[in-house]
């Protein structure tokens, strides 16, 4: 294996990171879906300034991590975020309507009121988990595009990629998608749920949660086992011994008995997400099982990544053409760039320990009405 071809898995597994950590910080999306179950306005206001300590985290990792995919693999991001633009701008919308809520929710003069912006919490809480979740999926089912690159040369072609014409809403209503859609919007109030177990204290919020905990997970838990199936069943584009894409049957399953490793974490991390879950239900008075859950999730994602790229796998296939599929071969920066970027990557750790202490300082003194009350901070 070559320097380059080195570099590349490594920002493989770069991205890989990001994306587990994204689908971790989902749960504040996961939290503000649950804003329909609270009537009362004292426990509303708790559950959002709850989440309101976490949002900027979330939305600064999404950027992350599109930056990061624009940086190092520069040719998925003119194909799948220029492609599919009605996809990525509907994401994109339902974040930036977060961002307005908790700057103005709260705000002397509002004239709207705090339920209109409530609203349009609720709207992103199952809007951006749903339409990630179809964005990622595209990555393992594939997408309609095709990739001339000889049309950089061409000053009359407007872009290397090619999508089809409905740019992405295609990929929205392909049930492969939606349900890993669908999986990731129930992982993401699971979460939520034992988050705000953790972090609220408030007996009539936490005796709530851990009702609706029972609910998603017995919905997550499944959808999960589906979407596994889904995966390990379903095709993929590796490269046959000529060096030309081509599509294999069960690629990812043959994926995973390849990377055993891979396979080993996927299980460490399903048996704490289940740890997690279980002992919170089991237990009243357990309060961390965010911990446990939040790793294992991170761990599964991580190795649904390594999967999805490694091993000479495409991990954005072409549904018009099989040539055109993304690898991390054909779709990467230059050497320069790349080796350049890793310098810069030795920040990462530090980055992660600022958030990691930052998390600690908000969460130090958990959230109580009293609290609220006497706080001039509140979303």
């Amino acid at each position: 294996m070559t320097t380059y071809n080195l570099l590349q898995n490594y920002w493989w597994l770069i991205m890989s990171v990001l994306g587990a950590l994204l689908v971790f910080l989902l749960m504040v999306q996961g939290g503000q879906s649950m804003l329909i179950h609270y009537v009362k306005p004292d426990k509303r206001a708790l559950l959002i300034n709850s989440m309101g300590r976490k949002w900027e985290l979330t939305y600064t990792t999404l950027v992350t991590f599109g930056g990061a995919f624009f940086a190092s693999f520069p040719l998925f991001y003119s194909t799948s975020f220029g492609g599919a633009y009605w996809l990525w701008m509907l994401i994109l919308f339902s974040f930036v309507i977060q961002a307005i809520s908790y700057e103005y929710r709260s705000k002397p003069g509002n004239i709207y009121g705090s339920r209109f912006y409530d609203t349009l919490l609720l709207i992103n809480g199952i809007v951006g988990p749903v339409l990630l979740g179809v964005a990622v999926a595209t990555m393992f089912f594939g997408a309609e595009f095709t990739v001339t690159k000889s049309n950089i040369l061409n000053v009359q072609s407007s872009s290397i990629s090619q999508w089809g014409p409905k740019h992405g809403i295609e990929a929205i209503f392909y049930w492969k998608n939606l349900l890993f859609g669908v999986m990731v919007f129930f992982l993401a109030r699971t979460l939520a749920s034992l988050y705000f177990i953790n972090n609220i204290d408030d007996e009539e919020v936490n005796a709530s949660q851990r009702h609706l905990l029972l609910i998603n997970a017995g919905v997550f838990v499944p959808l999960f086992i589906a979407v596994v199936v889904v995966i390990l069943t379903s095709p993929g584009v590796g490269y046959d011994d000529g060096g030309n894409m081509q599509w294999v049957a069960y690629k990812y399953f043959k994926n995973f008995i390849a990377m055993w490793w891979a396979l080993v974490i996927l299980l460490i991390g399903v048996v704490m997400v289940l740890f997690g879950v279980g002992k919170t239900l089991m237990k009243g008075d357990y309060k961390c099982g965010i911990w446990p859950a939040g790793i294992g999730t991170v761990l599964v994602v991580m190795t649904l990544f390594w999967v999805m790229g490694y091993n000479n796998t495409a991990y954005l296939p072409s549904l018009l053409d099989v040539q055109s599929s993304l690898t991390l071969r054909n779709s990467s920066s230059s050497e320069f760039t790349l080796t350049v970027m890793s310098v810069v990557s030795i920040l990462v750790p530090f980055v992660l320990a600022y958030i990691a202490y930052c998390w600690y300082k908000m969460d130090q003194r958990k959230l109580t009405s009293d609290e609220l009350d006497n706080t001039d901070h509140k979303y």
